[in-house]
């Protein structure tokens, strides 16, 4: 039997273990720890040396090289996993029956059938299944997020311009002949679920749900989208998205309205959001103080303070909300593969 730790609602950090151990769980790690929030309890990889290495690198020693095991563990609360895409749903799964919260990586499954199950079984377990959309957790973000709400800034939106571009070296593996996880359709991999859901889940969480979406995708030759251009149809105005893996673009993101147009260096680590005004043909600084981290590591300390609170608080409205958010991007992400012939083995089963 599972027993669910308790935790005092303010004081002691949640034990998670982590699963997976690329370059984005050290960025989860290393915020987790920074913010205070989390304590990472133990290491889950499918060999012992993996486990060691990344265990090492983090100062833990508790290291499984089975999920049965770790599903099992007691000392756990929480689970972060961030394994390749495919492996998602039945690893969350796993967990999620054993009564742990999961934090589960974009895209969090292959299909959205099997994030309506996953969802489906939190509520069953009385746990919390959150996606790590980083960028929607960050200040910059929550700023444009409440003045495009509140029209004080735009007034009525006329469109918008969102990007995310940028050349993988995992690219060049492709080039010679190669089949890396990100690309390759048996590991549910492609631009658009790695790189295209963030401005994609962008734009959900300021405009909601669109009307319709469409995709003009390069293909790979591994059969996978390198990159393309997505266009999101709303009610009196569209959004257009450029994402790519085997591209880059330098261009800022752009959200068009009455009142003016919203600048925004990009879809994620958000330093810069300028105000331009149509009148006096000047731009205003609006964002505030960013969290700025090294390189290779990215921001997750906001979302890891936030993804904390929701478990310890069970706030409940809050994780509906990200839901819904993460339930409209896998729909529009099925779609536009769908309509590209990009298909994964679970979107045959």
């Amino acid at each position: 039997m599972c027993h669910q730790l308790v935790l005092h609602p303010m004081a002691d950090p949640i034990p998670y273990a982590t699963i997976g151990s690329n370059w984005i769980t050290d960025s989860w790690v290393s915020a987790a720890s920074k913010s205070g929030k989390w304590k990472l309890q133990a290491v889950y990889s499918r060999t012992q040396q993996q486990a060691q290495t990344f265990g090492s690198k983090h100062g833990c020693s508790n290291l499984y090289t089975s999920l049965d095991e770790l599903a099992a563990a007691g000392d756990l609360q929480a689970v972060y996993i961030a394994s390749p895409n495919s492996l998602h749903y039945e690893q969350a799964k796993q967990m999620l029956l054993a009564g742990k919260h999961v934090i589960l990586e974009k895209p969090a499954t292959s299909t959205k059938a099997e994030l309506d199950d996953l969802f489906r079984i939190a509520k069953e377990k009385g746990v919390f299944l959150l996606e790590a959309f980083r960028h929607i957790q960050e200040a910059n973000f929550k700023l444009l997020h409440r003045l495009i709400k509140q029209e004080k800034a735009l007034g009525p939106i006329y469109g918008a311009s969102l990007v995310y571009a940028s050349y993988s070296s995992r690219y060049d593996n492709v080039l010679a002949g190669e089949e890396p996880n990100i690309f390759s359709l048996n590991l549910s991999g492609g631009s658009l679920v790695d790189i295209g859901v963030y401005p994609v889940s962008f734009a959900v969480a300021l405009f909601g749900a669109p009307k319709s979406q469409v995709y003009v995708p390069f293909i790979c030759r591994t059969g996978v989208d390198g990159g393309g251009v997505i266009i999101l149809r709303y009610d009196g105005f569209g959004v257009q998205i450029n994402n790519s893996k085997s591209y880059a673009s330098t261009a800022p993101c752009e959200i068009f309205g009455a009142k003016g147009t919203m600048i925004v260096n990009g879809t994620t680590d958000i330093s810069s959001v300028k105000h331009w005004h149509p009148k006096t043909k000047k731009s205003e600084e609006l964002a505030g103080p960013y969290k700025q981290v090294e390189k290779p590591n990215v921001n997750m300390e906001e979302e890891a303070v936030e993804f904390a609170r929701i478990i310890r608080e069970k706030d409940t409205n809050a994780s509906v909300q990200l839901e819904e958010i993460s339930r409209v991007v896998i729909g529009i992400t099925e779609d536009l593969r769908r309509q590209n012939g990009i298909l994964y083995p679970a979107d045959k089963q």
